[in-house]
C-alpha cells in the first residue's frame, strides 16, 4: 500500500508512516494478548455517536473511521498470534509517533500493589486510607491529612497495618486489598489533593540515602521499611495524597483512566494530549534488565507522571511477580500508533 500523502502541519509532534514489516519484533509477538484489551475498548467505541472525536481533538478520526476494525474483531479467544497479526495488518497502519523529530521516549512500569488492611482499626491496622473528602477539605497535604486533619468525619475507607504500605498505595493509585478473613477487595484511585508529586526515591538519591543500584521501587521500600522514623518524615515531602473507593471489576486488573479493566502486560498508560485511549500501538523498549521488549499494547490509562508526546507506563499486573517486572524499569524507547487504513493521516499532529 503506498504511503499516505504528506501534509505538513506546525506543531510538536509528527506521524510517520511505516510499514508493519518495520516493526522491530512483530512476527516474533503474539499479539492476540491485547486482543481482549483491544476488544473492550472496541465495545466502548461501538457506544459512541459515529461523529464522535477520537484523540485529543478529533486528531485521530472519528468513531465512524474506527467502526469496520471493531465491528470485525470478533470474539477475541478466537485468535492465535497469526491470525491476530492478520487482523491488524488487515485492518491498520502503523505510525511512529515523533516529538520534534525525536521518536525516542521514556517508558516506566506500574503495577496494582497488594496490601492487608481491615475495615475497622486495631493495635495492628492503624494506618488509614480515605475516601474522598468535601471540597473545603480536599486541598489538605499529607502533613496536615496525617496530623488528623480529617479525623471525625466518618471518612476512612480502610486501615492497614504498614505505612510504607499506605504511602505505597498512594503512589500506585490503586491495589488489592486482603482482609482478615482471607476476603480480597479491590481498592481504586477516587481523587487527589491537587498537590505536585514529589518522588522520594530521587530525593533519597540525591542525599545519599540510596545509592544508583537501589534506585528501584524494591530499593526505596526497603529503605523505607527499615528506616521508619526518618522514613516518616521523608514520606511527608511528597504533600500529594490519594483518596480512595472500593472498586469492582470484571476483568484481570484495575480500572484505568478510559474506564475499563487494565490487562496485564498489554495495557498503557500514555498522555492522552497526544495519544487517544483504546487505541493500538506496538512499544519498542527493553525490560529494565536491557532485554528487547516488543510488544502490541493498547492505550489504556494515563498518570500524573506520564506526560508527553513519547511516553508510556505498563502496567504488569498484581503483586510481587509485577513489582519485580515494573520496579526497575526505567527505559528509552518509542512506539508506533496502528490507525484505521481508511483514515488521510496528516504528517503532522498537535
Amino acid at each position: 500500500m503506498p504511503a499516505p500523502p504528506v501534509v505538513p502541519r506546525p506543531g510538536p509532534a509528527s506521524l510517520t508512516f511505516v510499514s508493519f514489516s518495520q516493526l522491530p519484533g512483530w512476527e516474533e509477538d503474539n499479539p492476540s494478548g491485547a486482543i481482549a484489551a483491544f476488544a473492550r475498548s472496541c465495545a466502548t467505541l461501538l457506544r459512541r455517536p459515529a461523529s464522535a472525536s477520537i484523540g485529543p481533538g478529533g486528531r485521530f478520526g472519528r468513531a465512524a473511521d474506527w467502526r469496520p476494525a471493531c465491528a470485525a474483531l470478533g470474539e477475541p479467544e478466537s485468535y492465535d498470534a497469526a491470525s491476530a497479526r492478520a487482523y491488524f495488518e488487515t485492518w491498520f497502519q502503523p505510525y511512529l509517533l515523533a516529538d520534534q523529530g525525536r521518536s525516542e521516549g521514556l517508558f516506566t512500569g506500574y503495577y496494582e500493589t497488594e496490601v492487608e488492611g481491615a475495615l475497622s482499626p486495631n493495635s495492628e491496622y492503624r494506618w488509614p486510607i480515605y475516601r474522598r473528602p468535601p471540597d473545603s477539605l480536599i486541598g489538605l497535604d499529607r502533613t496536615q491529612i496525617e496530623e488528623g486533619g480529617l479525623d471525625g468525619r466518618g471518612l476512612e475507607l480502610a486501615w492497614l497495618n504498614d505505612p510504607v504500605d499506605a504511602f505505597n498505595l498512594h503512589i500506585q493509585g490503586s491495589g488489592v486489598m486482603t482482609l482478615p478473613d482471607g476476603s480480597q477487595q479491590r481498592v481504586g484511585y477516587a481523587a487527589t489533593n491537587g498537590k505536585t508529586f514529589v518522588g522520594v526515591g530521587r530525593l533519597m538519591l540525591q542525599r545519599g540515602l540510596i545509592g544508583p543500584d537501589q534506585a528501584s521501587a524494591q530499593g526505596v521500600r526497603a529503605w523505607l521499611t527499615d528506616n521508619p522514623e526518618e522514613a516518616k518524615v521523608l514520606m511527608r515531602e511528597n504533600p500529594r495524597y490519594v483518596f480512595f473507593r472500593w472498586v469492582e471489576t470484571d476483568g484481570p486488573g484495575p480500572i484505568g483512566a478510559q474506564g475499563l479493566p487494565l490487562t496485564p502486560g498489554r495495557s498503557l498508560a500514555v498522555d492522552p494530549a497526544y495519544v487517544g485511549y483504546g487505541m493500538p500501538l506496538y512499544l519498542e523498549t527493553t525490560y529494565a534488565t536491557g532485554h528487547p521488549l516488543r510488544r502490541l499494547m493498547v492505550a489504556q490509562d494515563t498518570g500524573g507522571a506520564i506526560k508527553g508526546t513519547v511516553r508510556g507506563d505498563l502496567f504488569w499486573g498484581s503483586g510481587a511477580p509485577a513489582l519485580e517486572l515494573a520496579g526497575g524499569m526505567k527505559q528509552r524507547g518509542r512506539y508506533y500508533l496502528f490507525l484505521p487504513r481508511s483514515l488521510q493521516v496528516l504528517a503532522q499532529v498537535q
